[in-house]
């Protein structure tokens, strides 16, 4: 008796598809930040079936997910075009991130955020401090601050209990230079940078006072106001005040059109 080596195959798990689809969006996101695949380059997708190893249909998921987002622009012909991105569209981006953070901030004081997020959120902030105590940071300072400054912005999305505007929010952050820590690593080594991060720590702590006190709209104003400083870091990046490192941090910024 022969079997058919096929049939002997077994089917695929149900979640084998999915997970396929995310790695695949994730390593092609990372392709397009890391600069591999410049601004304003096509890309085709058998192409990058062949660079990445996967199968066409998560990778052609992935790129009409990447098109979504606004990092690629779908060609008339077929295929796809790194886009690049004007000064005005990443100011943009950091004032809707502001303005939806601010929205979730409210949330957060005026529902009432939960005492073991409160408590978490505090003790994220005292490794902050600890953090900023130096007066200059090295780079594990300011690796250590990314991760930290990340982790609260996260946690006071998570006080707000809104899925439906973190959705809208995770959109947003997927764009370049979007997230709350998207500019931090641009301004490294000097003691301006560091007093910098003073300041956005004392809002942090502003913002979560306005949290625990149930003061929404303060909680929303301070919340804005500290998107503000992404936009002044992106005025000074852009005009070459940053430090000369900042190409070789965060690659992506030659995505950004220069005037």
């Amino acid at each position: 008796m022969t079997f058919d080596a096929v049939t002997l195959t077994p089917p695929e798990p149900v979640g084998a598809t999915e997970s396929a689809q995310v790695r695949a969006l994730l390593q092609l996101r990372e392709l397009i930040l890391s600069g591999e695949l410049a601004g304003g380059s096509r890309i085709a997708e058998l192409a990058i079936v062949e660079r990445l190893g996967v199968s066409r249909t998560p990778i052609r998921a992935a790129l009409m997910r990447l098109e979504q987002e606004g990092l690629l622009e779908a060609l008339p012909n077929g295929g796809y075009v790194v886009q690049t991105f004007s000064e005005r569209d990443i100011a943009d981006a950091i004032e809707l991130r502001g303005t939806l953070e601010g929205l979730l901030a409210r949330l957060a004081a005026e529902r009432g955020a939960p005492g073991a997020v409160l408590l978490e959120a505090r003790q994220c902030l005292n490794r902050l401090d600890t953090v900023l105590a130096v007066p200059a940071l090295d780079d594990k300072g300011f690796s250590d601050y990314v991760a930290l400054n990340s982790q609260f912005h996260a946690l006071v999305w998570e006080m707000a209990d809104s899925p439906t505007i973190s959705r809208q929010l995770d959109k947003v952050l997927s764009l370049p230079f979007a997230s709350p820590s998207g500019f931090v690593v641009m301004q490294a080594h000097s003691q301006r940078a560091r007093d910098m991060l003073v300041v956005a720590q004392d809002q942090h702590r502003q913002v979560l006072d306005a949290i625990e006190q149930r003061e929404g709209t303060r909680a929303e104003a301070i919340m804005r106001e500290h998107s503000r400083l992404a936009q002044r870091n992106l005025r000074e990046v852009l005009a070459g005040h940053a430090t000369v490192h900042a190409p070789a941090s965060m690659p992506a910024i030659k995505l950004i059109r220069r005037r």
